[in-house]
């Protein structure tokens, strides 16, 4: 599905690690590039016409944003430089004040080391708790929430989809729950927002996180999105221009409003503005679309490995286009590099979720994430190769 599209694709690889990031249509580097060569001056800063420019087309993603999500509102999506960057400032920004020591916060062990050092840190800086939603054949259940809740709890923080076990979390029915006990629910979707329509009212989340890089778009920008309510009574993290209306030389001082208030400094503008253009090319291909191909992929994925010689594979039953593997007796990261020599391209490791091993029973796996982009063709290749009959010889 319009490979053409992607140049990358035509240096003879197999990219299989959309987890980690997505590939960029051509397109995002000719609205980038048009940005530096022709109108490349700074955002809400200037009353000249290229900047005006600027202003028009950095709000205008903003509003893309909102409707992609379907936010109230365009001031409840706060630009960011990524998840990472998101969860910090929900955290150090909003739950550090909300919460008092001994409140709870449920979290899971296969979360990404995003959504759990900054609990981590936080639980040092004021001594809350932090304890985990049991995992049911690795995924998580509403009953398991459930059975979580104690008096304590004041947030869940968990991912729409997990990097690792690909499982999909039912979160209306959790956000449903949550919110009947006054628990609030930060959801990450790194793993989730490219893959398939999300949509913020209906869910009735409170917080989410997500990354441009993992959907088509540019390095380096990041959204917050954030009910207005919640957000009229966070704090900044980080200071400076932009984020203020006026300061004296004896401390007094006015900050801006939302969303100018939580983006302090010059932005990534060149970032923000191809994000604009990678969500017009989502939505020119429709996310029911995208969701409904990786699907059908990913259960022809699974079909073919199932069928490889010594294959475990740990999240056969999950619903994203995330399949994560090892074949017996050989480590993933020595498997990974052997696809390389194949132009097969696989992230190894603990995928930034070090406690799931916990509950994995193992630290490494080979992980493959399916995008639009991906083909059969390319699924029967990666089979041939993982079939090599001499395959262990060859890592050995």
């Amino acid at each position: 599905m319009n490979r053409d599209d992607f140049l990358l694709l035509k240096q003879n690889i197999v990219y299989f690690d959309n987890s980690a990031t997505s590939l960029k249509p051509k397109i995002i580097s000719e609205i980038v590039s048009d940005y530096y060569n022709n109108y490349s001056v700074n955002a809400h800063r200037g009353d000249y016409d290229l900047s005006l420019k600027v202003d028009s087309k950095y709000e205008e993603t903003r509003n893309l944003v909102k409707d992609f999500i379907n936010a109230k509102k365009s001031k409840e999506v706060i630009f960011t430089s990524g998840s990472t960057d998101s969860l910090n400032k929900i955290v150090f920004g909003f739950f550090q004040d909300y919460l008092k020591p001994e409140d709870e916060v449920l979290i899971t062990k296969s979360e990404h080391a995003s959504n759990v050092l900054p609990w981590f840190e936080l639980k040092d800086k004021i001594n809350i708790k932090i304890n985990y939603i049991p995992l049911n054949n690795l995924e998580v259940t509403l009953d398991n929430v459930k059975n979580s809740i104690t008096d304590k709890t004041k947030v869940i923080s968990i991912a729409h989809i997990t990097n690792v076990v690909g499982d999909i979390r039912p979160i209306k029915e959790i956000i449903r729950y949550a919110h009947s006990k006054n628990i609030l629910v930060v959801i990450d979707g790194a793993q989730s927002v490219a893959h398939g329509k999300i949509d913020v009212q209906n869910l009735d989340i409170d917080f989410l996180v997500f990354s441009a890089h993992k959907m088509l778009g540019p390095t380096g920008v990041g959204i917050l999105y954030g009910k207005e309510e919640l957000l009229n009574n966070m704090k900044p993290i980080i200071f400076g221009g932009g984020m203020n209306v006026s300061f004296q030389f004896d401390g007094t001082r006015v900050y801006s409003e939302l969303p100018a208030l939580l983006e302090a400094g010059t932005p990534n503008i060149a970032g923000v503005i191809g994000f604009g253009a990678a969500i017009n090319y989502l939505n020119n291909i429709g996310m029911d679309n995208i969701a409904k191909y990786e699907k059908e992929l990913k259960k022809y994925a699974i079909a073919k490995l199932k069928k490889v010689k010594d294959i475990i594979i740990y999240n056969e039953n999950s619903e994203s286009g995330i399949i994560t593997f090892n074949i017996k007796d050989i480590f993933a990261q020595d498997l990974a590099i052997y696809l390389n020599k194949y132009n097969i391209c696989v992230r190894a490791g603990n995928h930034c979720a070090k406690i799931l091993k916990d509950d994995l029973g193992i630290k490494n796996t080979c992980r493959i994430s399916l995008y639009f982009y991906n083909t059969k063709e390319e699924i029967d290749y990666l089979v041939n190769v993982l079939n090599n009959k001499n395959i262990k010889d060859e890592i050995i």
